[in-house]
């Protein structure tokens, strides 16, 4: 969209929007056409009318329905009224037609008012306050006599009254009636802008509460994210209080608005072109603002204005625009009369919401027999006649002879829907409704009447006997099916149960147009199901090629990046940032960005969750299998050992250096080896507790055993001495205790742990991207390494007497094979704390496990090896004859 910049000076401004005006008024007629703006000094009449009585059946003629039209015969207007015939709006006509089909359609139904026919009388009031004011007061007085608060007759007696909104200029009407309590139904939207509704509790609305249209705009605006819109809204007190409720509104559901333009209200001719040339200086901010929606605010007397502006910038070969109108139910797409040939494109794809409204069978037909000279009591059809088909009835006034002639047999279904419609629209419907309200209202009393009384005083009763008041607990609380198949009832607040259509406008290039229902504004409906919308159904503005336009002040920030607040704009304006690191944002425009779940981790785009995959060391896998293998292999080794030794238990090799302890050490190895198996499979609550605490008693066994095995040697070879004191600590006694004295320091330590901060399953979702790594928490690193040093301890003990004894003059001397054990088991622990640190997850466990197999096989082969060699291989040397050989 190109911008636009009005840059003529004021004096140049008003004569081409005067000339664009006239152009435009021109084109509304032929070029044979005057165009005349004419004031009228003649006496004229307070109001127009169109007047049918209804008789009684007793012969009395009374009427109960009042409806106050809101579009005025031009040819009438009171002398200091300066407009041209042009600015009516022939299509407000259907609204008098759809009182008259409804009256005819209750009389001609005998089970309403049997024998009783029904009237109405139908008054204009120009959209001028004192004319509307003087009209009401009429009504209050004594037929053809105005005086106020009088009445002399009993023929002609106010029951109910059907206007328009409450605005300025019906607000002293609703008052004044409402001091009579006389029923009062408005068509359109009920706005309190000139107070409370408590203030008019007589008044009954034919329309759900505007603040449901505004809520149902929001969800309508959320539905398709348009979050940056333009405000349109009419210039006077209805507008202001639109703005005041729908700017906080909007704010609180996080959308901006890029602009507001007040629209002019109904106006005379004057102060029209000036309105508009203040109007055409914001033009520019229609065409260059971002806001592709708008939603538009005001009666429906606003669009003839602003179809002025648009036209007038279309003349002007001005930017067009392209926008999506969001239109509120009071709003009617009509035309003023000078407006028939008017493009109306612009308003292509708006979407509104409309006042639910069906079709009265009969309805169509009755239209079509409607003739300017149908009824006589019509003061309106030969003015509406003239506007809609641009024609003349013979007058003696100049200027009608520039128009054709009517005819009378001009068709309906002939004009442009902006003119005229011949299905029922919701304002007609409205009207509709509330004259059928107020018939089974009547009927409902009548009926009443006619159950409580005698037979004797029945004929007495008549409904000039009737009190406006005694019509409110009725109307409140008895619904009725009207003839289209719909349930009409008002609440305890005179509201009418009722929604409204979602309503999308398709025009085309002869100025028809149609509409679509795309959904369904539901304000009994739970809150998820208050807006049902079809969007497959919306045609939009051909600018935008049927695809869903944008709305926004920016474009949206895609998953992976979040809003950042430009500093000194709307909320609604922002940058795009990446989401940090760790953390993902799967929507669009997300206010920040969030962390996965524990079991699931960010994708490298961060717009997306993956589940992470569980990781320990399972028996499933080709590590577990094999440390498994190596385990079982050398607990099977083991007890072959030990079987070997138990065999040969009184050979010299198996009693040399302590028999006991080569069995004690054969099985904590044997226990070892199995314990490595805690350390494979799912980390459980149970194994977490074993598996450190296990390895390290069971270690400290076998090394406390491996130490006295030393010792043993030492105090063995120093007993052999003359007049040695070792000779009395050698026996079981010493090595057992010092076996248990050593494993016990362990034990306290394991207890310690236990008792204060015992290991626990853990599952780590920090450590590796993607993986979710189930280990045991050692709880306390602390006590890990103390058990774990104890351990170290006890090996380098056992190395240091090992290796100071390894060159005793011995044939079995087992010193020399523990010392080349506890080098291996001092070298694999070495290399197993550098190691263990710098693994995660399963590697770190299969380290672990590593040390345990290797420094157990260490042992293992290294201190039993070369015996069970003797014992199975060379059982030769398995003797007393040649050990006592080999030492002298």
């Amino acid at each position: 969209m190109g911008v636009w910049i009005w840059k003529e000076s004021l004096a140049t401004k008003m004569v081409l929007i005067a000339v664009l005006i006239l152009v435009l008024l021109c084109q509304s007629v032929s070029s044979a056409h005057s165009i005349n703006c004419t004031i009228y000094d003649d006496p004229l009449p307070i109001f127009h009318e169109f007047y049918q009585p209804g008789d009684l059946v007793i012969g009395e003629i009374v009427s109960h329905i009042f409806l106050l039209h809101d579009s005025p015969s031009f040819r009438e207007l009171p002398t200091e009224k300066l407009i041209d015939e042009r600015f009516s709006v022939p299509k407000h006509y259907q609204n008098i037609l759809a009182l008259v089909f409804a009256v005819k359609e209750i009389n001609e139904n005998p089970s309403i008012l049997p024998n009783i026919t029904l009237g109405f009388h139908v008054l204009s009031g120009y959209y001028l306050a004192k004319i509307t004011y003087k009209a009401t007061l009429s009504l209050l007085s004594t037929h053809n006599k105005f005086i106020p608060n009088f009445r002399c007759d009993t023929q002609k007696k106010l029951i109910a009254v059907i206007g328009s909104r409450l605005t300025e200029i019906y607000a002293s009407m609703a008052t004044t009636l409402t001091n009579y309590k006389i029923p009062q139904f408005t068509y359109e939207s009920f706005t309190p802008a000139h107070g409370d509704k408590i203030l008019f509790p007589s008044m009954y609305e034919m329309v759900p509460s505007e603040v449901f249209q505004y809520m149902g705009v929001i969800q309508l605006l959320h539905h398709f994210n348009w979050t940056w819109i333009g405000l349109l809204a009419v210039d006077d007190d209805n507008g202001d209080k639109f703005l005041q409720t729908a700017m906080p509104l909007l704010s609180r559901n996080r959308i901006c608005y890029d602009f507001i333009l007040r629209t002019p209200k109904r106006t005379d001719t004057d102060d029209l072109i000036d309105q508009l040339l203040n109007l055409m200086e914001k033009y520019p901010v229609l065409v260059n603002s971002k806001a592709n929606a708008c939603f538009i605010y005001g009666l429906s007397t606003s669009m003839y204005t602003l179809r002025m502006l648009l036209g007038i910038a279309q003349e002007s070969s001005l930017p067009p625009l392209s926008k999506v109108w969001i239109i509120t139910s009071q709003w009617v797409f009509e035309s003023v009369s000078l407006q028939r040939v008017w493009d109306t494109q612009i308003f292509h794809g708006a979407i509104s919401f409309t006042v639910h409204s069906s079709q009265p069978p009969g309805f169509q037909n009755f239209l079509q027999l409607i003739k300017p000279s149908w009824a006589k009591g019509d003061g309106f059809i030969q003015d509406f006649w003239e506007q809609a088909f641009d024609c003349s009835f013979k007058h003696s006034d100049e200027r009608e002879e520039s128009k054709k002639p009517c005819t009378g047999e001009e068709q309906l279904e002939s004009l442009p829907g902006t003119l005229f419609e011949m299905s029922m629209t919701g304002q007609s419907y409205n009207v509709y409704n509330a004259a059928h309200a107020v018939a089974h209202v009547l009927h409902a009393l009548y009926t009443l009447h006619f159950k409580s009384r005698a037979p004797v005083q029945q004929r007495e009763w008549r409904l000039q006997n009737l009190e406006p008041w005694q019509l409110h607990h009725f109307l409140r609380s008895i619904p009725f099916n009207n003839s289209a198949g719909d349930t009409v009832s008002f609440d305890e607040h005179g509201e009418l149960r009722a929604g409204f259509d979602v309503t999308n406008w398709v025009t085309f290039s002869n100025n028809s147009f149609a509409r679509v229902k795309v959904g369904r504004l539901d304000p009994q409906a739970p809150p998820r199901d208050t807006l049902i919308l079809h969007e497959d159904q919306i045609v939009w503005h051909r600018s935008f090629n049927q695809v869903v336009p944008h709305s926004l002040c920016n474009d949206p920030c895609h998953p992976g990046y979040r809003k950042e607040k430009k500093e000194g704009e709307k909320f609604c304006c922002y940058n795009c940032a990446p989401c940090p690191e760790g953390m993902i944002s799967d929507h669009k425009d997300m206010d920040a960005c969030i962390k996965c779940s524990k079991d699931r981790y960010p994708n490298k785009g961060q717009n997306e969750c993956f589940p992470r995959t569980l990781s320990f060391l399972s028996f499933k896998e080709d590590l577990g299998i094999i440390f498994t293998v190596m385990a079982l292999s050398f607990s099977v080794s083991t007890s072959l050992v030990l079987a070997t030794f138990m065999k040969h238990q009184d050979t010299p090799i198996v009693k040399a250096n302590n028999r006991n302890l080569s069995y004690l050490l054969l099985i904590s190895l044997l226990f070892c080896f199995l314990c490595s198996l805690l350390f494979i499979g799912q980390p459980g609550k149970l194994t977490c507790l074993l598996r450190q605490t296990a390895f390290g008693i069971i270690f400290s066994v076998a090394l406390s055993s491996v130490l006295a095995k030393t010792i043993t040697v030492v105090l063995a070879f120093m007993a052999t001495k003359p007049g040695s004191r070792a000779r009395k600590w050698l026996g079981k006694r010493m090595a057992n205790s010092l076996v248990l004295s050593c494993t016990s320091v362990q034990s306290s330590f394991c207890t310690l742990w236990l008792s204060t901060s015992p290991p626990s399953p853990h599952a780590d979702t920090n450590s590796l991207n993607g993986i979710i790594i189930l280990e045991c928490n050692e709880g306390s690193a602390v006590m890990f390494y103390i058990v774990l040093g104890y351990m170290g301890f006890l090996a380098i003990v056992s190395f240091t007497v090992a290796f100071l004894a390894r060159k005793l003059p011995d044939s079995f001397n087992e010193a020399k094979f523990i010392t080349f054990s506890m080098l291996v088991f001092c070298s694999v622990w070495l290399c197993f704390v550098p190691t263990y640190l710098s693994t995660k997850g399963k590697y770190m466990v299969a380290v672990e496990i590593f040390s345990i197999l290797a420094s157990s096989a260490g042992l293992l082969v290294c201190i039993f090896s070369p015996k069970c060699y003797i014992i199975v291989l060379r059982p030769k040397l398995n003797v007393r004859e040649h050990i006592i050989k080999r030492n002298n």
